[in-house]
């Protein structure tokens, strides 16, 4: 296993990161825990040191488990990483609750790495108004926190606005080879790098469409490569080949996925990949993107929206379902962000275009947006869309 040191508190962390958000599970959608146990210790005794979970992750069982997970000794031998859950805190009384909460659930006296969860700018605002900063500075005073960090996701403005707004240990966001220029994306991991933050990565199969199934074209480039190597590892050493990353979070739930990551993380050093497969990579890249349907950069110029539409949410999310085919994976990610269930925010439905054209008017791509959002609408909505957001809502809960 190799190790990338985190230049504020110079802790070396396992490049390869236990994710603990998509975790095996039985029949009836609960753990598979004798499994997922077996999975989590393995893997720590293969050298993983840092491992990743939420308080929403599955139905906030997630905390619960891995308190159990690591009892006899492999508490000892992590870092633990959870997130202070944004969008429910309604009050400063509110974050110490979560934390204590958290603390118990994951039987332990301290949480290593803790994050304030999924903050994009308005987020963000709301919680520095609920004095945010002065329950971070007292959790770490009082020992119950020991590094504080944010995950992100939102524009790359607001990530650098974010990143100078306090003295994070680390952040995490979503960084793969499709989203050089989407969230925070290649501008943001360096800007982070450049105050010295360790850097975690989720999302590096971007849910895992970059691994499997892949489009035949994509494949095709993939197969002209001197080394042969799976798009799963294609992906993760991309991400890897960066200096600026710390960690690389893997939602590992198949015992073949946790046999692969690690052997990858063996080699993956920073700078290893040859620039002629950094050009694969790139023409990869390239072929997904002639394979969306909707040619919108995000580059929110047509925001926002008089009714309240997420236009470039809307069209990020459509892209993904002609890409990848997850139409199951997508309307459901399309519930949970159109909702506003996990930002805290409004709802942001296609459905909700009343074709004013203001947006027209703005978008520097010239795309005929009010159309669009009807495919939009079409595609993802549906009669099912009320039972989809009730279940985001539910995984979102307090508990």
């Amino acid at each position: 296993m190799l190790y990338r040191k985190v230049l504020k508190n110079g802790d070396k962390l396992s490049t390869l990161g236990f994710g603990c958000m998509r975790l095996p599970v039985k029949e009836d959608g609960k753990i598979d825990e004798k499994r997922a146990m077996s999975q989590v210790r393995y893997a720590i005794d293969k050298g993983v040191n840092y491992v990743d979970t939420a308080w929403p992750y599955h139905m906030g069982e997630s905390e619960p488990f891995l308190g159990r997970a690591l009892a006899d000794g492999y508490r000892k031998k992590v870092k633990i990483a959870t997130k202070l859950p944004s969008w429910l805190v309604e009050s400063r009384e509110d974050m110490d609750k979560f934390l204590n909460t958290q603390l118990e659930r994951l039987k332990t006296d301290y949480i290593d790495y803790y994050l304030v969860h999924g903050i994009a700018g308005e987020a963000w605002d709301k919680l520095e108004a609920l004095d945010v900063i002065d329950f971070l500075d007292r959790a770490k005073n009082d020992g119950r926190i020991t590094n504080v960090g944010f995950s992100f996701h939102g524009s790359v403005g607001d990530f650098k606005r974010i990143v100078d707004a306090y003295p994070w240990t680390f952040c995490q966001i979503q960084y793969n080879f499709m989203d050089e220029n989407n969230q925070a994306g290649t501008e943001g991991l360096k800007y982070a790098a450049s105050k010295d933050l360790g850097i975690i990565v989720m999302e590096p199969l971007l849910g895992g469409n970059l691994a499997n199934p892949v489009p035949p074209d994509v494949k095709e480039i993939w197969n002209e490569a001197k080394v042969k190597r799976t798009p799963a590892e294609w992906a993760l050493r991309w991400v890897w080949n960066h200096p600026e990353v710390t960690v690389v979070l893997s939602g590992m739930n198949m015992e073949a996925h946790i046999e692969e990551n690690l052997k990858i993380a063996d080699e993956a050093y920073p700078n290893s990949l040859t620039e002629a497969e950094i050009q694969l990579v790139s023409r990869a890249e390239q072929k997904y993107v002639q394979l969306m349907k909707i040619g919108c950069t995000g580059c929110q110029y047509c925001m926002p929206c008089p009714s309240g539409v997420n236009i470039p949410e809307c069209f990020d999310v459509y892209n993904d379902l002609h890409m990848f085919g997850n139409v199951d994976g997508s309307k459901f990610t399309y519930a949970i962000r159109m909702s506003g269930v996990f930002t805290n925010t409004g709802h942001g439905f296609a459905s909700q275009c009343i074709q004013c054209g203001e947006c027209m008017e703005k978008c520097p791509q010239n795309l005929k947006i009010p159309d669009l959002l009807e495919a939009v609408v079409d595609e993802l909505e549906g009669p099912e869309l009320e039972q989809r957001v009730a279940m985001a809502k539910q995984m979102f809960k307090k508990s």
